[in-house]
């Protein structure tokens, strides 16, 4: 058993896979591997609103082309916000038919799994559809039930209230803004100071997510205008089209397409990255604010793209901190 530094037993590794399609890479396998990962919280699908009619719809359903039957599977289904905003939203249908496809999706890929997990960034306005959701997926899952938790409902949980799961996931990211200057909109050490202190009162057991992603905000005259997913700064530098004006900003030097994108002249990329320093900087300062002991440390995600940027053992040493 592994002892940490709080002295207790160590979280496990995890990892969420992202794609629509499961298929393993070596990469991938083997740092599942050399982690001894031995579950996967796995996007099944989106529920999202019909264009024109405007009812709940499930988007990009995952599809299976490799077995699963390494891991235990913990289907996780994102559920947008502005279905949760929906005045007249059918709850009782919405559930049936999200447990429904749950089920389809196992029961076609020969997948049992204990626990499901929602995730809905849900605010002071879809709370009570949320909240009567989960009520209600719970029971008619009959499994065991876990929520992603922003920072910002940790610290007003009084308002924006508890789902009625049995655990939930601190979404360690996404806390700034994304914006056209400097700074770092998945992870900024000053950001989460501003909520640090209020985990010791969460009265929720709470795992965390931590990121090993990068993303790119594209910028055209000083304006926002798009994220664009998969991109890093090594990629840019070998990029003939584009030239790096600062530690994090390149500039298109000429009109050109990158992986389907247009850019212009002049376009702006400003990369988001964290580094491994953020990584262990993050499970540091978690570590000092908990109430409990994380059982496991789940890391967004699973992408040969992301595992590249880092030392192998960055995984485990990021448990360490626990």
């Amino acid at each position: 058993m592994l002892l940490s530094c709080s002295g207790g037993k160590e979280p496990i590794v995890s990892f969420y896979y992202w794609k629509t399609i499961f298929k393993l890479s070596e990469t991938e396998r083997e740092v599942l591997q050399d982690n001894n990962v031995a579950k996967l919280y796995i996007r099944y699908f989106d529920v999202g609103l019909h264009p024109q009619t405007q009812n709940p719809i499930p988007i990009t359903p995952i599809r299976f082309q490799e077995k699963t039957s390494n891991f235990e599977i913990v289907p996780v289904i994102f559920i947008q916000n502005k279905v949760m905003l929906q005045p007249h939203l059918d709850v009782d249908d919405l559930v049936q038919k999200t447990v429904r496809l749950v089920n389809e999706i196992n029961s076609k890929n020969q997948i049992s799994c204990q626990q499901i997990q929602i995730d809905c960034d849900w605010s002071l306005k879809s709370k009570d559809n949320y909240l009567k959701f989960i009520e209600k997926f719970k029971k008619l899952s009959q499994k065991k039930l876990s929520a992603t938790i922003r920072l910002h409902q940790v610290k007003y949980f009084k308002k924006t209230k508890i789902p009625n799961v049995d655990s939930g996931v601190l979404m360690y990211y996404n806390m700034g803004t994304i914006a056209n200057d400097s700074s770092n909109s998945i992870y900024d050490q000053k950001v989460a100071a501003r909520y640090l202190k209020s985990l010791k009162k969460y009265p929720l057991h709470l795992d965390f997510a931590l990121p090993i992603f990068s993303w790119a905000v594209h910028i055209r005259n000083q304006r926002v205008i798009g994220l664009r997913s998969k991109l890093n700064v090594a990629q840019l530098k070998q990029d003939q089209n584009f030239e790096q004006v600062s530690t994090v900003f390149f500039k298109a030097k000429k009109s050109n397409y990158k992986n389907g994108v247009f850019y212009e002249e002049h376009d702006l990329l400003k990369i988001e990255a964290i580094s491994e320093e953020n990584i262990k900087q993050m499970a540091k300062d978690l570590q000092d604010n908990v109430a409990q002991e994380p059982n496991e440390i789940i890391f967004y995600d699973l992408d040969e793209f992301n595992i590249k940027n880092y030392e192998k053992s960055i995984f485990k040493q990021a448990v360490s901190y626990f």
